[in-house]
């Protein structure tokens, strides 16, 4: 636990695990559908937490137990099903690129909703990473278009994602990571076996080996990828800051981006070019305009 203490690891831990689960969403694929990677991944997670999240209920208040329900399934529930149900047609470096918006609408979201002010600089960066996501949707790098509702279900995912990470900031910086996150895997543990039990994945699975090499990718990305990674996440928070934990954003494509390269994916330079204006506008949004400390925002891009 010591060795997790360090911030610098943590941040390494974070994006080698959250830039991961695109790869291992793809490869859970082969033998499963969308729906029983995404119920698989929530089911693992939970039952894993489950023991914990019952004893942590208590430590919740109940006037922000709405909050808790409402955060997880914007950040921890419907989003886990999106990334599976798009990537049967976006590759996984194109995921984690487009993942890196997360910042960009947590910006939107906290003017429109929270009001919290927006400089000018944060602004352009919205426009720059907008107009970013839309060369990467616009082009498949073969100058063709790219599969855009499927691009679009990973840019409602990453709006998803935005709205938790402000609800969080706002409602809950209060409750310890990891009672936070044991609780709320905790509540969507039922619906994902509800919904895992409907796609007729228990009278199915029979393990084969392509079954359990598929459920070996999902049980990777239920604990690392979901479970530990959100944990870590708010830890590193606690221990630094939002704005340094948010370097996430910027470390977790690269990851992707090889992955999906070794596994055979091909990057034209036109992603390239795409992925690095959706950066450079996570740079202008998260920038300081003077060493004066402020007050940062949750902008975890996990998947």
């Amino acid at each position: 636990m010591k060795f997790l203490s360090n911030k610098w690891v943590l941040l390494a831990v974070l994006s080698l695990t959250w830039g991961s689960s695109f790869i291992l969403i793809k490869q859970s694929l082969v033998a499963y559908s969308p729906m029983e990677v995404g119920a698989l991944r929530l089911t693992i997670a939970g039952l894993v937490l489950v023991g914990f999240g019952v004893r942590n209920f208590k430590h919740i208040p109940k006037k922000l137990m709405p909050w808790v329900i409402v955060g997880g399934c914007m950040g921890n529930f419907i989003p886990m099903f999106l990334f599976p149900i798009a990537q049967q047609k976006v590759s996984s470096s194109m995921a984690g690129i487009l993942d890196s918006l997360v910042p960009i609408f947590v910006l939107i979201f906290g003017y429109l909703l929270f009001g919290i002010k927006s400089r000018g600089t944060q602004v352009l960066g919205a426009l720059v990473g907008f107009a970013g996501a839309a060369i990467l949707i616009s082009d498949d790098g073969n100058g063709a278009s790219s599969d855009l509702f499927n691009s679009l279900l990973i840019v409602l995912a990453t709006i998803l994602y935005g709205m938790n990470g402000l609800i969080v900031s706002r409602y809950l910086s209060g409750i310890p990571s990891f009672k936070l996150s044991s609780v709320v895997f905790s509540i969507w543990l039922a619906p994902a076996l509800i919904i895992l039990g409907t796609t007729g994945f228990f009278t199915k699975f029979q393990g084969t080996p392509e079954q359990l090499k598929g459920l070996g990718f999902v049980a990777i990305l239920g604990l690392f990828g979901t479970a530990l990674a959100m944990i870590l996440f708010y830890k590193l928070i606690q221990q630094t800051s939002a704005i340094f934990a948010s370097v996430v954003t910027y470390l977790m494509p690269v990851v992707a981006v090889f992955w999906g390269i070794l596994d055979g994916e091909k990057l034209a330079l036109v992603h390239v070019f795409g992925g690095l204006l959706i950066l450079f506008g996570v740079y202008l949004i998260q920038k300081k305009p003077n060493p004066v400390k402020q007050k940062g925002h949750n902008t975890a891009p996990s998947v």
